[in-house]
């Protein structure tokens, strides 16, 4: 667990620092990079010869589990990196205070909990699903095109299609992701089956916030050294540029301001439409396996289940699977019962 920390906060690190606050060259990364690489071989290590290892690695041997896998990772990067900023670029672009910016949020939270219910009503009638996620993928490759082609004279009522167009996407495609690994496991590994890809999930939460931070911070910033009237640059730097500060500036400095938030964060949307389509290529691959409908219990031990004995709290009688035998005060019975 602890090689597994340091692999996933160093990877973190590498995406948040690299470009923004170190240079990709500095020592600094240069030494996240091999902290990444030398935790990882080293937990690889541990993990194949650990008796009860977090991620097994036999699980990487099913198909359906790497693709979806992958798969999962893409298309967090996507999600995360594109609901992060989008309450903040209502804010800067459209004016939009943090309560009102929260709910324009609602059509894409609203889409998405729509197409849940129905595709888990559609799997739970037909019992098929393979067309599901990679429907999903496709539409969120969409929305993410949308989204790329914002700008401040885009009408409120069309970010709010756009953004319920990426809701459908990935209501119709994230659960079904989990529901194709666990249900290509047997009992005893489906927790640590849907363990495993949801972390790889989260892996790729994180790097689509850090990474689309740390190039959003950087173009804004390239942007507004080219842009802003000499003197004009905010005293704290881009940090310095709330919704709330931005608000009070005067009208063209705002606009300037507005107009190079907008240009520093849409391309950005752009960038993320291959990992959407990546996703929608290795999900044409996974095999629909028939959907379980009962569930696969351990077997029970031979020994056991030729009538190994139970001792109850009932001081009256043993019992075994199928059968009970009475006591009587003979000596015999009364060790049987210790």
């Amino acid at each position: 667990m602890a090689l597994l920390a340091v692999t996933t906060t160093a990877l973190v690190l590498v995406a948040s620092w690299g470009g923004k606050d170190f240079a990709w060259d500095s020592i600094t990364i240069i030494g996240l990079i091999a902290v990444t690489v030398i935790a990882a071989v080293i937990f690889v290590l541990v993990e194949r010869r650990t008796a009860e290892p977090i991620i097994p690695l036999s699980l990487f041997k099913d198909r359906n589990f790497n693709l979806t896998t992958v798969a999962g990772l893409l298309t967090g990067v996507a999600m995360f990196g594109a609901i992060g900023y989008l309450p903040t670029y209502l804010q800067m672009t459209f004016s939009a205070d943090a309560t009102q910016a929260g709910l324009l949020m609602i059509p894409m939270m609203g889409a998405l909990l729509i197409t849940s219910v129905v595709t888990g009503s559609l799997v739970s009638k037909y019992g098929r699903y393979k067309w599901m996620p990679i429907v999903g993928s496709l539409i969120v490759a969409i929305g993410m095109g949308l989204l790329g082609t914002l700008t401040p004279e885009t009408p409120l009522w069309l970010f709010c299609l756009y953004i319920a167009i990426m809701g459908m996407g990935l209501g119709t495609s994230m659960q079904i992701l989990v529901l194709i690994v666990q249900n290509s496991f047997p009992n005893s590994q489906v927790g640590t089956a849907t363990a495993s890809n949801n972390y790889f999930r989260q892996i790729g939460a994180s790097l689509g916030s850090a990474v689309v931070g740390s190039l959003f911070a950087t173009r804004l910033a390239d942007l507004l050294m080219e842009r802003l009237p000499a003197g004009g640059s905010p005293s704290g730097g881009i940090n310095s540029l709330t919704p709330g500060a931005v608000k009070d500036l005067p009208d063209p400095l705002r606009e300037i301001i507005d107009l190079a938030y907008n240009d520093a964060l849409t391309p950005l949307f752009l960038y993320m439409v291959p990992l959407a389509l990546a996703a929608f290529v290795l999900l044409l691959f996974v095999k629909e396996v028939p959907l379980a409908t009962t569930i696969e219990r351990d077997v029970m031990p031979e020994s056991v289940a030729e009538g190994q004995l139970l001792i109850t709290s009932d001081d009256s009688n043993v019992q075994s699977f199928g059968s009970s035998v009475p006591f009587d005060d003979s000596p015999s019975d009364d060790r049987l019962r210790r």
